[in-house]
């Protein structure tokens, strides 16, 4: 689904990914893990095309995407969800949702605003409310949300159980494996690193810009290294 080669950014003279390269199949949730400033969201902003690429080839289904503006993207079939939910709080539940489809011409966007009510039902409840009213856990909810309703292939998702309480996190992120299990194709940058190896069918740990780790989720979970580093053990 998703092949990063060599990849490179940098903000001014501070390069911030260096030379990263990884992987995502179909239908695999794909965790990235690593302390702040690793350059995970860069990563993940570069992915979708919101961050300038200095090198490097990004091949999505196959077919470089490097040059292709976030918009495209989005046609081609990938979301992002970004760090901090970005909703728009003036704006309704319901009309949040709908711009998540801006691109979309067909007739089903009434079923999937119905299918994402049904994922996640404080939303139907809270559907005429204004974004910004809601709790943080609703906005993630509604982040989500958002970006399914464009009907990716591919989900991009920075820090998605950021600033939520345990019972909350847990719950956005079985619902992340719900998606997986529905066969999309998931990359999950997370703070939590356990929580995110523990559903990851494969993971990368970050370090400075660089890939240091890579396994599968258990196996990063079992390693001493990542264990000492990342995981308090």
């Amino acid at each position: 689904m998703l092949e990063v080669e060599n990849l490179r950014s940098a903000y001014g003279r501070i390069e911030a990914i260096k030379g990263v390269s990884f992987a995502a199949q179909t239908g695999e949730i794909v965790s990235l893990v690593g302390s702040n400033g690793a350059g995970k969201t860069t990563l993940l902003r570069a992915i979708s095309g919101v961050q300038p690429i200095s090198a490097g080839r990004i091949l999505f289904e196959g077919a470089a995407i490097e040059g292709a503006p976030p918009h495209r993207r989005v046609a081609l079939g990938m979301a992002h969800v970004p760090e901090g939910r970005q909703v728009f709080g003036p704006l309704r539940v319901e009309d949040n949702l709908r711009l998540g489809a801006f691109l979309r011409k067909d007739a089903g966007i009434g079923a999937d605003l119905d299918r994402i009510y049904a994922m996640f039902p404080p939303l139907a409840d809270k559907r005429r409310h204004t974004a910004g009213g809601l709790s943080g856990g609703q906005q993630q909810m509604l982040a989500i949300g958002r970006a399914l309703m464009a009907r990716p292939k591919l989900l991009l998702l920075d820090e998605p159980s950021m600033g939520l309480a345990p019972l909350l996190a847990q719950q956005i992120l079985d619902a992340v494996v719900r998606l997986r299990d529905e066969g999309l194709t998931i990359v999950l940058v997370e703070q939590n690193a356990s929580a995110a190896l523990a559903i990851a069918d494969r993971g990368y740990v970050l370090e400075t810009g660089q890939i240091t780790h890579s396994g599968t989720g258990s196996a990063l979970l079992e390693d001493p290294r990542v264990g000492e580093a990342y995981l308090g053990v």
